[in-house]
């Protein structure tokens, strides 16, 4: 008898890969740091009856119509807009996510992002570092205060409740917008719900949480910047394609926003050569959210378990419903 085969789309410790062996047969692409191919993937899949996949893989109706065996997608991120799930629904495919496991490493990574932005971190640091620090004056590398400002938070997922729960220790007034009220949030973390250009105009700060979807796509956009406020420090760390980097570009340009922190980007890897790496006041990181080795092995796990479930026959631990 055949054992079922799982193609995994990235090189991953070798611990978690030998435990799926006991079970199944196991394909993994060699690379730890370049994305597995195309023709690669359509090759594998073809007698597979699971894929563990990055957030970098194109997982599409095509890729998935290859696999007549296949019953499961694991994808390592939260976030899913790089599966079609309605093919998949329509091919009887589970797809499997990484929730709430990564909730609060991602918010560490937005609030530090955020405060690195304000405080002017990364450009202080390279002052020093290229020997560009020559006296001392009173606005020398002034940047803007954290503590009892207005936070707003796009998207009130669990990790805009993890940012928010950071914010209360700096006794920020919260903001958030979402497409549901969350009156747990607002009880627990004194968040007041607001609706999306009230949040813009009295934010000193705007964090975008929001997933990826078709209502999503390019959200903030010219006329979002123009809302906000001169001093406004715009930070994303949920999905490049939520921002028109264009209009975010001329909002720094024209000097309609203090500054952006950016963790995501349109196109990743970002070109070294791309306008909004030549803005002073852009903190930019390589899309690092989740990227702690505990929480890195968390998701690794939770998708082995995921898969291993399905393959059994039972129910996988966070199947993606919507």
């Amino acid at each position: 008898m055949n054992r079922q085969k799982i193609v995994i789309t990235r090189k991953i410790p070798e611990s978690y890969v030998n435990d799926l062996k006991k079970q199944f047969e196991v394909v993994m692409w060699s690379s730890e740091d370049q994305p597995v191919t195309r023709e690669y993937l359509l090759n594998e899949v073809k007698d597979a009856s699971a894929i563990l996949s990055m957030l970098t893989d194109t997982i599409d109706r095509e890729l998935l119509s290859q696999g007549s065996e296949l019953k499961v997608v694991a994808n390592m991120a939260v976030g899913y807009d790089n599966i079609d799930v309605q093919a998949a629904r329509d091919l009887g495919i589970t797809v499997c996510n990484t929730p709430d496991i990564l909730s609060d490493t991602t918010a560490d990574l937005a609030f530090a992002l955020m405060m690195a932005t304000a405080r002017r971190i990364v450009e202080a640091a390279e002052m020093v570092k290229q020997g560009k620090w020559l006296s001392w004056s009173p606005y020398f590398l002034a940047g803007y205060e954290i503590h009892h400002k207005t936070i707003g938070i796009v998207g009130m997922g669990k990790i805009g409740e993890a940012i928010a729960k950071r914010a209360t220790g700096f006794d920020m007034n919260i903001l958030y917008y979402n497409r549901s009220r969350k009156p747990d949030a607002e009880q627990r973390l004194g968040a007041v719900y607001a609706d999306l250009d009230t949040l813009l105009q009295e934010s000193d700060f705007i964090v975008c949480m929001i997933p990826l979807t078709a209502q999503t796509k390019g959200l903030f956009g010219e006329k979002e910047f123009k809302k906000m406020k001169r001093t406004a420090i715009f930070i994303n760390a949920a999905r490049g394609a939520v921002v028109d980097e264009s209009a975010l570009i001329a909002a720094l340009e024209a000097g309609e926003i203090a500054g952006a922190g950016l963790d995501v980007f349109e196109k990743e890897p970002i070109d070294a050569n791309h306008p909004l790496l030549q803005f002073p006041n852009v903190v930019a990181l390589p899309h690092i959210g989740s990227a702690t080795h505990e929480t890195r092995s968390a998701m690794i796990a939770l998708c082995c378990e995921n898969i291993t479930r399905v393959l059994r026959g039972e129910r996988p631990k966070t199947e993606v419903k919507s």
